[in-house]
């Protein structure tokens, strides 16, 4: 797999907005939006945040990014993104030996960046042949300049105006995502070198944070752009929780010995969060496409029920809350392949694992910003339960 890294640059000083990075959008701070939506993407192997803030550094590591600590004389109002993802670059590949292969640029700063922007960008760059690559969105305005000769057309002829269909189609950049051929970053040390792609973007989830009114509007958006009316399930949504198996509770990978037996590595804390949800007396199930003896073994573990090799998982699915009188609409599904899409559009909150499928992520009503085996179970019961997860 390409090595792939994600920079999210976050200081903690700003003139414009004090404070900017730490600003709450819906249910998280700017700079866990970021992490979150990073952390989602398929095609990104590892995020780190470059601060000199200790809340900020504190609020990433918490979110699940690393977090490279930025040098006073690159963290002032002069200091360039690009000179933070230079170091957060030489940082991890001293720490990891291992030299990278593509890095981005990810601007906290753009509230409702998208996992699929993310790996948009990074996939002109791996496959598309680009060696840079940015996030842009169809603009169709007539732009203006002003001189001592008075206003001038910057992209068209004041004196034709032609039909936006008669005109070349323009671009906007978004200044949200970027990404680089990493070793072509190092040598030409700013974004834009060799072939650079446009991956085209969301027009509507266009916005950058520059002054106190921006925050304004990125929260007042949040509700209709999340999805989830800018908030994660809580008990009061929940009556049920059906969990996936392969690539949900498990990191998708497969070992195989000598004697075709499959092992599968899975997180010790998702046990304690389905724990706490079953004492919370949540009904839980384990529904598998597999027909695996690990998956029994698992739900036997966990002293939970499990359907397995089921084809039409949401028949089985539908059958299970028919038989339990749980409406769907109050039904928690945790997935992260295409086979769970049925499922996703029977119950009321789908919710995709980080790095789970794009269209799955798509889908989603919700993203965690654990990996599937990395934890995801436990974030969710996390939401669900709130405190009560840490005192039970």
């Amino acid at each position: 797999m390409p090595n792939v890294l994600a920079v999210i640059p976050a200081r903690g000083g700003s003139k414009g907005v004090p404070g900017k990075n730490l600003a709450p959008i819906a249910d998280a701070p700017l700079v866990v939006r970021a992490v979150r939506a990073a952390r989602a993407a398929r095609l990104i192997g590892q995020v780190v945040v470059s601060t000199d803030d200790p809340g900020i550094a504190a609020l990433a590591r918490s979110a699940g990014a690393g977090v490279v600590e930025r040098p006073a004389r690159i963290s002032g109002d002069t200091a360039t993104s690009e000179a933070a993802v230079l170091h957060a670059m030489d940082t991890v590949e001293q720490r990891d030996g291992t030299p990278l292969d593509v890095v981005l640029l990810v601007q906290c700063t753009s509230p409702f960046i998208t996992p699929g922007d993310l790996d948009g960008v990074t996939r002109a760059v791996l496959e598309g042949g680009a060696d840079s690559a940015f996030t842009a969105a169809p603009f169709h305005g007539f732009v203006w300049r002003e001189s001592d000769q008075g206003g001038h057309g910057v992209n068209h002829d004041k004196a034709y105006r032609p039909r936006r269909q008669d005109r070349p189609q323009d671009w906007l950049e978004t200044g949200a995502a970027y990404a680089m051929r990493a070793p072509g970053f190092r040598t030409e040390r700013h974004r834009f070198f060799g072939r650079t792609s446009l991956v085209p973007a969301d027009p509507a989830r266009v916005l950058e944070i520059d002054d106190p009114h921006d925050l304004d509007r990125a929260r007042a958006l949040a509700p209709l752009l999340d999805g989830t009316g800018g908030r994660l399930p809580g008990r009061e949504d929940i009556d049920a929780v059906v969990i996936d198996f392969d690539g949900t509770q498990t990191d998708d990978r497969v070992l195989i010995d000598s004697e075709g037996r499959e092992l599968v590595a899975v997180h010790r804390g998702d046990g304690l969060g389905i724990a706490a949800l079953r004492r919370a007396g949540l009904p839980l199930l384990i529904l598998s496409t597999e027909q695996n003896p690990v998956v029994a073994a698992r739900a036997r573990k966990l002293r939970i029920p499990v359907l397995h090799g089921i084809d039409r998982k949401d028949l089985a699915l539908k059958q299970w809350c028919e038989e339990h009188g749980i409406n769907p609409e109050r039904v928690l599904y945790a997935g992260n392949d295409v086979n769970d899409l049925p499922c996703f559009g029977l119950v009321g909150w789908p919710v995709a694992v980080a790095g789970a499928h794009d269209v799955v992520t798509a889908a989603a009503r919700a993203v965690t910003t654990a990996r599937g085996g990395d934890g995801a179970i436990r974030e969710i019961a996390s939401w669900i339960l709130g405190k009560e997860l840490s005192t039970s």
